[in-house]
């Protein structure tokens, strides 16, 4: 339980490093994030908990795979917020635009890439 608390702990520090650096520095902020920071954690303590490297191979590779989906909301959110949308509309579009493009990766990655979740 206390490794669990400790996981947890740890990755709530790096959020809120994040959230505070970016009040100051919205790019530095930016920064910090795209470091593929929650993946290392993810992996480390997977190599922890398991010490199966095909099981990280696995997982790092499914990784690449679903961050693409990801990247257009950065993209959509900035347009739609300077835009005039608000921001709750415009952050539920991103959100659900990502959902879409997630199932439509998986179902891609299932049928051409031998990956499944």
């Amino acid at each position: 339980m206390l490794y669990f608390i400790i996981k947890c702990a740890l990755s709530g520090v790096i959020i809120a490093v994040v959230s505070e650096v970016a009040k100051r520095s919205p790019a530095f902020g930016a920064l910090i994030v795209s470091l593929p920071l929650v993946s290392l954690l993810g992996i480390l303590w997977l190599w922890r908990d398991t010490g199966d490297a095909e099981r990280i191979a696995g997982h790092a590779e499914s990784t690449f795979w679903f961050v693409l989906p990801s990247l257009p909301m950065f993209l959509v959110l900035p347009a739609m917020l300077r835009s005039g949308i608000g921001f709750w509309p415009s952050l539920a579009a991103c959100c659900a635009l990502t959902v879409v493009l997630y199932f439509i990766t998986a179902w891609a990655l299932a049928k051409f890439g031998g990956i499944s979740l």
